[in-house]
């Protein structure tokens, strides 16, 4: 098949960067063109990065030599916009690429709750992508916005999805201890993090209080009617560079045995005929150690994509908690989206 040529708006911040790492040998897509904001304009992609690069891999040869262009959607040699923006700016910007026909796959937050908008997590809700029609028809463009959840979300979801299946999901409590790169560059201070938990993420725990019953809501015509289960967050900044923590509750409709939990989880598995390059081999791996998972040891499971999920056990307070573990820079950031524009071209979304 043809490589589809592909861009990524905010290509210099440090979602960005993991953006041009994974698409640079993409099988789908050839990364032609980077974006980002005036002081970095027509500056090689070297010039533009070359003091802030934080990604463990080199700078890609051939992106280096790339002009870095504005953000406007004027005269750019692509068909799809991976956006890394701020939120600061994202709206307006990834409106305009829409608008003008590109399909834009969103890693900010600005977009998410838009009535037409898919809030996408493949493994969890990929018929979502049917709103897209309603969402090309209110802009009279064949451009259109797709996003993925939060970073915390993203993780917990997965999970969530085969319980809300087999048993009716009812509440769900969380308690987050997310890693200093979901906090972008430069982030927290070391000075607040070392010896301590940071007890406080702007908006985090709204987001994760919103956006589950979303992703695990069921089509409703040109828009999608969310699950009606509450979720009650608390999230923590904690000293870990990769991989988002999480201690989950739940309490489902009708309560199973925790042989049941984990078989659920085992089977889990929508995807597995689906041509999706960085789709995981088991979206949820269930480990049976007592000390598992931890986020050193068990963050890049299914090349960062899978989620580890632990520690399963009765609760004295509602049915069952586990922990999870995902990385939230893959699952929860760049990856994510890229899936995303993968799994509209496996279902014809892309032209």
């Amino acid at each position: 098949m043809r490589k589809i040529k592909v861009g990524v708006l905010g290509a210099t911040g440090t979602v960005g960067q993991r953006f041009v790492e994974l698409l640079e040998k993409h099988p789908f897509f050839e990364l032609s063109e980077v974006c980002a904001s005036e002081k970095s304009s027509g500056k090689t992609y070297l010039e533009a990065v070359r003091e802030k690069w934080k990604i463990k891999a080199e700078i890609p040869e051939r992106i280096a030599a790339l002009e870095v262009k504005d953000c406007s959607p004027k005269g750019l040699d692509c068909e799809i916009a991976f956006s890394a923006l701020d939120s600061n700016v994202a709206g307006q910007i990834e409106e305009n690429f829409a608008n003008a026909g590109f399909a834009v796959s969103s890693n900010s937050k600005n977009h998410r709750m838009d009535a037409d908008v898919p809030l996408l997590v493949p493994e969890v809700n990929h018929e979502h992508l049917e709103i897209i029609n309603a969402q090309k028809e209110r802009r009279n463009s064949e451009g259109f916005i797709i996003t993925n959840p939060n970073c915390s979300t993203a993780g917990l979801v997965i999970p969530l999805k085969p319980l809300d299946d087999s048993f009716r999901l009812d509440k769900v409590h969380v308690v987050t201890m997310q890693a200093l790169s979901g906090a972008g560059y430069p982030g927290n201070s070391a000075i607040d993090l070392i010896d301590n938990v940071y007890p406080f993420i702007s908006g985090e725990e709204e987001k994760m209080e919103t956006e589950p019953q979303k992703i695990l809501g069921k089509l409703n015509g040109a828009s999608v009617k969310n699950a009606a289960f509450k979720v009650s967050a608390q999230c923590n900044r904690v000293f870990v560079s990769d991989g988002h923590f999480e201690c989950v509750t739940v309490e489902l409709e009708k309560k199973p045995s925790i042989e049941e939990i984990i078989e659920c989880f085992e089977a889990f598995n929508p995807l597995k005929n689906f041509n999706l390059p960085s789709k995981p081999e088991k979206p949820i791996i269930v480990m049976k150690e007592k000390d598992r998972p931890q986020p050193r040891l068990d963050r890049d499971k299914g090349d960062g994509m899978s989620v580890c999920v632990g520690r399963i056990k009765e609760s004295k307070t509602m049915h069952y908690s586990f922990n999870l573990l995902s990385h939230n820079t893959l699952r929860g950031a760049a990856m994510s989206s890229i899936l995303n524009v993968e799994l509209l071209a496996e279902k014809g979304f892309l032209k």
